[in-house]
């Protein structure tokens, strides 16, 4: 069967409107067709050039600039166009493609600025004279800004058909301005560079910023719209507005912030300064141009904060931070924050702050009571302001540990003292103030103001003092409470601050198992006696150093504490035992008209009420020879006998005091609604001598610690200059000591020939091996 012949597509090329005219399509096309099933032969397409251009109809140019100069003079008239817009295109875009973009750009402009010229006619004839308090500025302002907004609505009617001109011709020709450029260079050139016109319309703008700033409601979409104008109309808004803007907002606000600092206190004036920060920013967000935002919003900083830092800080600084207003000082801080050198200055003054108000609670003798409890109350303000007002800035934080460090030494080892007794306070028992968590919580506390004493040796020594009696008295509130401040101590310190502390814990245990074992040994011995004796063993070099009392203890006494030296030595031979009377207490039972009682009392008030199983009554003189207690110790012991709550024995005369001459009698009638009482000790406060007498011992200590490092410094160094020798001392020492101090003990040490003057060089010292 013969193939089909192929069927072969018809093509064709159509070439259409082309600038909005018509062109004629040609087609080349050949078709042959073999017989037989040949292949068909190919085929070609051939697009023949015009033999000659189109021409335009006679006076088309003409014609057709007639009707869009119409158009164009309908819009800016603001009638109807009788010509279609599409229609209107069309035409422009034919002008174009026939080499006439050139003269239709030339006409449009003149046309354009022929009209704009003429707009400026009504604001020269119209009657404006400025005046502060006259409406005519408004009324003008309303005119300019329906001028520009009647204008811009035409260029852009006007850009629209004649958009193929702005696309084609005004693209290539970059010296050209859009025709929108156009439009905005024509209202700058002809309305807006006219000076006269230009000053009103400022300052008529500025004149309702002026109005708004001093709280009456004005047009911001009218200012809005006005702004935009001129940043539109490219540098009028930086060289004719913005910068006498600024001028007037400096000198208002310079105004304005000198007054309001007479007028003020302080929390007003910065809600004031802030008040006004928030309504310039709202002023660049409403009608503003962005650019300005920077150096409006850094004039108002400048001229209501930052010229007068200092005066807001001396002024109001101090009663901010004593009546503790968070919200004021917050405030402070971030307005502060804005302007350059603003937190310094506020650093300087919060660190003057702190220095006064901790002298205060440091230097006055009257305030040692409550001192600490002051201290903690202060460091806790001062830690809540940092956290909530300065946003847990570093430098205020570093700032506020020198100022403490500062003002806590400025009293040398008064405030070391008393932090060790308010710890003993807070661990004796008794203390039902806090539990377990609050106490830890409170050590804590305590440990931070510890870190800013320098004298940490004066503290040791009260606080060893005062935790002896809490461990030898039974006094201690919790074993686990004294640990974790021990532990604190530590860590704070270093092993060697704390070594003796917990060699007194130590010593407490090793005393309750030598007392298990002395219990078993006086079960074997033929006569244990009546009296249940209890001994703690205390290492010398541990514990605080007490001065030895003799006293005359009954014969049974004498006779036990013979058994447990012969039991103790037999154990630990070469040692040696010195009995602490003053640290002795015991349970005496005693029996009254009302029948039994038990008495917790001292060895010493033990002494002198068992002198009453002799006889009813005694002289102070001689209960003084029988018993051997030291006069002022007798004194106190009989007036806790006689004139405390429980009075046991009746002192004749009556009185508070103890005096010579007085006489003692057992009180047979003693009532009391406990069966155990303790009768306590009268304290004296610690008395100056005591205090002196710690005081003492520390700073001996400090002369042997002084003393080895120098002997341990030269002893490296072999050879070493005065200065060098002091600088190093005050590296390697841990407590204050003044220049003076540390030259007598090189004197010291150089009368006992552990180091030598050079002989040509006085201020050059040699070790001497």
């Amino acid at each position: 069967m013969a193939d089909e012949p192929q069927k072969k597509p018809q093509l064709s090329a159509l070439v259409g409107h082309t600038n909005g005219l018509t062109k004629p399509a040609s087609l080349a096309a050949t078709r042959s067709t073999g017989g037989g099933g040949a292949t068909a032969s190919s085929k070609k397409l051939v697009i023949k050039n015009f033999r000659e251009r189109p021409k335009l109809p006679d006076n088309y140019t003409q014609d057709t600039w007639q009707k869009l100069h119409e158009a164009v003079g309908a819009i800016q008239s603001s009638i109807s166009i009788k010509y279609n817009l599409e229609e209107l295109y069309q035409a422009v875009e034919n002008l174009c493609s026939y080499k006439v973009s050139a003269t239709l750009y030339k006409q449009l402009r003149q046309v354009c600025e022929e009209h704009v010229k003429e707009q400026i006619l009504q604001f020269r004839e119209y009657p404006f004279v400025m005046h502060r308090d006259s409406l005519d500025s408004l009324l003008f302002l309303k005119k300019i800004n329906k001028c520009w907004q009647d204008h811009c609505r035409q260029m852009i009617m006007i850009r629209s058909i004649f958009l193929f001109l702005d696309r084609t011709y005004v693209l290539q020709n970059s010296v050209l301005p859009s025709i929108w450029d156009m439009g905005l260079e024509l209202f700058r050139n002809h309305i807006i560079s006219d000076k006269q016109v230009q000053t009103k319309t400022i300052d008529g703008i500025l004149l309702l910023i002026e109005r708004e700033r001093n709280g009456e409601a004005v047009d911001r979409s009218l200012l809005r719209s006005l702004l935009s104008m001129l940043s539109d109309l490219q540098q009028v808004y930086k060289e004719s507005f913005e910068q006498r803007f600024l001028e007037e907002t400096n000198c208002l606000y310079a105004a304005e912030g000198q007054r309001l600092m007479q007028e003020r206190e302080v929390p007003e004036y910065l809600h004031h300064v802030n008040r006004r920060l928030e309504e310039e920013g709202d002023r660049v967000i409403t009608y503003l141009d962005h650019s300005t935002q920077k150096p409006l919003i850094a004039c108002v900083e400048k001229q209501l904060l930052g010229e007068h830092l200092s005066a807001i800080l001396q002024k109001g600084l101090d009663s901010l931070l004593d009546e503790n207003r968070i919200p004021d000082l917050t405030q402070t801080y971030q307005l502060f924050s804005r302007v350059k050198g603003g937190q310094q200055i506020l650093l300087q003054h919060w660190s003057e702050y702190i220095k006064n108000f901790g002298t205060t609670i440091v230097v006055n003798p009257e305030k040692d009571k409550d001192m600490v409890q002051e201290l903690l109350d202060f460091k806790d303000k001062v830690d809540h302001i940092i956290e909530v007002c300065f946003q847990k800035n570093e430098k205020f934080i570093n700032l506020m540990k020198e100022s403490f460090e500062t003002f806590i030494n400025k009293r040398p080892n008064k405030p070391a003292e008393l932090i060790a007794k308010y710890v003993d306070s807070k661990l004796r028992a008794g203390n039902k103030e806090a539990t377990d968590e609050e106490l830890e919580r409170i050590l804590d506390k305590i440990m931070i103001i510890f870190r800013f004493i320098h004298g940490k040796d004066v503290f040791e020594a009260f606080y060893k003092k005062d935790l002896a009696k809490r461990l030898l008295v039974g006094k201690s509130a919790s074993v686990d409470a004294e640990k974790s401040m021990l532990s604190k101590l530590k860590h704070e310190c270093g092993a060697a601050f704390t070594s003796k502390l917990e060699g007194m814990f130590k010593d407490m245990e090793l005393s309750k198992d030598v007392m298990v074992q002395f219990k078993q040994y006086m079960q074997n011995q033929s006569d244990p006696g009546n009296i249940d004796l209890t001994v703690n063993i205390l290492t010398m070099g541990y514990w605080p150093t007490y001065t030895p009392m003799e006293v005359h203890l009954n014969s049974e006494m004498i006779k036990l504490q013979e058994v447990f030296k012969t039991f103790y030595l037999g154990k630990h031979s070469g040692r040696k035992l010195q009995w602490q009377t003053t640290l002795g207490h015991a349970v005496l039972k005693a029996e009254f008209k009302e029948g039994k009682k038990e008495f917790q009392v001292s060895l010493f008030q033990t002494l002198v009420l068992l002198m009453f199983n002799e006889g009813d009554e005694f002289s102070f003189e001689e209960i003084k020879m029988a018993t051997g207690i030291e006069d002022s110790e007798l004194r106190r012991t009989l007036q806790s006998l006689a004139c405390g709550k429980a009075r046991v024995l009746i002192k004749n005369p009556k009185g508070k005091d103890v005096e010579d001459g007085d006489k003692f009698i057992f009180n047979g009638d003693f009532k009391h609604k406990l069966f155990r009482i303790k009768i306590n000790q009268i304290q004296m406060k610690e008395t100056v001598e005591e205090q002196v007498s710690t005081t003492e011992r520390v700073f001996q200590d400090r002369q042997y610690q002084i003393d080895a490092a120098i002997v341990r410094i030269m002893k490296m160094r072999k050879t070493l200059g005065h200065n060098l020798l002091v600088s190093e001392l005050y590296n390697q020492l841990k407590f204050p000591v003044k220049p003076g101090d540390l030259k007598k003990r090189i004197e010291s040490l150089i009368d006992r020939d552990y180091m030598e003057r050079d002989k040509d060089n006085p201020n050059q010292y040699h070790y001497v091996a």
